[in-house]
């Protein structure tokens, strides 16, 4: 009986401490009492105004996070169990400010959005993963120590500007590199801390209240002061000397940057066609058009550029994107951009409102092009964004859409002389305006073929998975290898499915996938689960088959961008279906792929050139 009686006193201790460190385990790590006593500005909340409310929210909760890295070295929150907990902390404590209780859900609709996840940003986790990816020392450790002036806070968010392009460039499909970015300049490289008051306004964003601002002024005054009253009494004539000195030369300093920066703009000028239509906006309209470039319309991130929302003087929403490579090949490549894009007017390709190239000692060459702002965003948010509030695509959207985007690219392979070659077309560079209509977009790697040639060989560039295979192995570029992209599209598009399936232990293409499908006689189980029951099965089959035709990894057999145009309108029959070849990895593959690339040339009477 006495030993009966211990078992289920045991059983219960075990049960109670079980209990204990589940709930220690799902408690919030970060202490978040900073929220009621910090002098952050609360006057958006306080209004009504929720999208800058929400910002500064991130703002607050991105200041415990980076002490959380910097106590921790973990980026983010280990379970989604202890990212609610914060979440709740942070409510609980804004309601004790007299907050409305639904702020936090309405900010952060999704709670897992702070928990730890090798693809939010280049399989970065903990800071020992950002020192492998990026190395001990960054631009930031040389621009984020000392924010003491608004030149030293502005080399800081270039400096971040400059990281998080490198992140985004290792994983172009992370989401949260530039986030990760700030909370390791205010947790790790910043060395007051992220709760100091210029690393919260300059390097996290947050609005302050006036009264900390006051203070931060008074102290840097009065220490001002005190350095002034110190150099006249210890030299008085020396200072008047250096002084004297330091007038002369900022004056040289100005005229020479004056003159470097005329000669910058004249050269870019002179370099873009003189009657393109495009006008040229100075540097003041474009930072007063988007709020000083501020955080609320920053929009997104691509390879090579940053994009921001902003509204003209005449109310006119603009999307402007600054150029981010900032060498000397970035110049070529600005140029060239915007020569193609003042060259073309279609209502499927984004059209170009104009530019603004400009210098100065701080952040050097900038280059900023500005073309209209498309209110739905892109066509990846709206096929793979689960967390975003937009709606499903419908299938009538869905051909609309594929139809304009082919309606783009046969504009650009037929409807002008010489023909451009995209070389980037994918659901992210595929825009969607007001009404659903879409408009092919960046022109950064676009290429302009030369009368007579057929095909161009070239640096490779673009995006994986996108790819022709052969551009992708040998650098030949022509008007299929944009058909492949095309054919890609359409099957995203089709499916809802990324181009490459990372889900199983081996990467697993959609062309190969939708081909197993249409083979087996499942071409239904290809169609998104949205629309599967919404349009009509022929027609959806029809866009399938064109899709893979398109997609297909030999050239011979791709039709060129008219015809698959006449395909899935439903003029021309479609072929039958080759059969997939040899997998890319296979010496047999190389092979047949280069015999269909010269068979394909030898049906055309022209020769090849070479552009590095």
């Amino acid at each position: 009986m006495g030993t009966f009686v211990f078992l289920i006193s045991f059983i219960v201790s075990l049960s109670l401490f079980v209990f204990s460190v589940d709930s220690a385990s799902s408690s919030c790590p970060i202490d978040l009492g900073y929220v009621e006593t910090y002098p952050w500005d609360t006057s958006s909340c306080r209004d009504g105004d929720q999208d800058h409310c929400c910002m500064a929210l991130l703002s607050l909760f991105g200041m415990g996070l980076a002490q959380h890295l910097k106590e921790t070295s973990m980026f983010q929150l280990p379970t989604a169990a202890v990212s609610s907990s914060c979440l709740s902390e942070l409510q609980t404590r804004l309601s004790a400010m007299a907050f409305q209780p639904s702020l936090v859900s309405l900010c952060f609709k999704n709670s897992t959005q702070f928990v730890a996840n090798s693809s939010s940003c280049a399989g970065i986790i903990t800071k020992e993963d950002w020192i492998k990816r990026v190395g001990e020392k960054t631009a930031l450790d040389s621009s984020c120590k000392d924010l003491t002036g608004l030149v030293q806070c502005g080399s800081c968010l270039d400096a971040g500007m400059k990281v998080n392009s490198q992140l985004r460039a290792l994983a172009p499909n992370s989401t949260k590199c530039f986030y990760f970015t700030i909370l390791y300049a205010a947790g790790i490289v910043n060395e007051l801390g992220p709760q100091d008051g210029t690393t919260a306004a300059c390097i996290l964003g947050l609005p302050l209240s006036n009264s900390k601002t006051g203070e931060t002024s008074n102290h840097l005054s009065q220490e001002t002061l005190f350095k002034l009253i110190f150099g006249f009494l210890g030299a008085f004539l020396v200072v008047l000397f250096a002084l004297g000195s330091v007038v002369l030369y900022r004056i040289w300093q100005k005229k020479k940057k004056n003159a470097f920066h005329e000669e910058f703009v004249s050269s870019m000028q002179a370099r873009v066609l003189p009657n393109t239509g495009a006008k040229w906006y100075h540097i003041a309209e474009i930072e007063r058009a988007t709020d000083g470039f501020s955080q609320k319309n920053f929009i997104g991130q691509g390879a090579y550029g940053v994009v921001h929302k902003g509204t003209l003087s005449d109310g006119t929403l603009v999307a402007v994107k600054q150029i981010l490579d900032l060498d000397s090949q970035g110049d070529e490549e600005f140029s060239n951009e915007v020569e193609i894009i003042s060259k073309i007017r279609h209502r499927n390709l984004l059209s170009l409102r104009g530019c603004c190239v400009t210098s100065d000692d701080c952040k050097g060459k900038r280059r900023y092009l500005v073309c209209d702002y498309m209110l739905n965003g892109n066509l990846s948010d709206h096929l793979f964004n689960s967390s975003n509030s937009r709606k499903e695509l419908t299938w009538p959207q869905r051909k609309n859409i594929i139809l304009d985007v082919g309606k783009g690219l046969a504009y650009l392979h037929d409807g002008i002389k010489p023909a451009i070659y995209h070389r980037d077309i994918k659901t992210t560079n595929i825009l969607l305006d007001l009404e659903m209509k879409a408009k092919v977009a960046d022109f950064g790697l676009a290429k302009q073929s030369r009368e007579g040639q057929s095909h161009l060989t070239t640096r490779v560039a673009g995006t994986h998975g996108y790819l022709a295979p052969e551009y992708a192995l040998y650098g030949q570029l022509t008007e299929k290898s944009d058909v492949y992209s095309f054919g890609i599209v359409i099957l995203e598009t089709m499916s809802g499915r990324k181009v490459l399936d990372t889900s199983s232990s081996s990467m697993v293409l959609i062309t190969d996938w939708a081909w197993m499908l249409v083979k087996s006689g499942k071409v239904e189980e290809v169609f998104d689960n949205f629309i599967r029951k919404e349009g009509p099965k022929g027609v959806m089959e029809r866009f399938v088959l064109v899709g893979i035709l398109c997609a297909h990894v030999m050239v011979a057999f791709r039709p060129t961008i008219a015809e698959a145009l006449k395909m899935l309108e439903g003029d021309i029959d479609i072929p039958r279906l080759p059969d997939r070849p040899w997998p890319l990895s296979h010496e047999a593959f190389r092979s047949s792929l280069q015999c269909s690339f010269l068979t394909n040339e030898r049906s055309r009477p022209s020769t090849s050139m070479s552009t590095i």
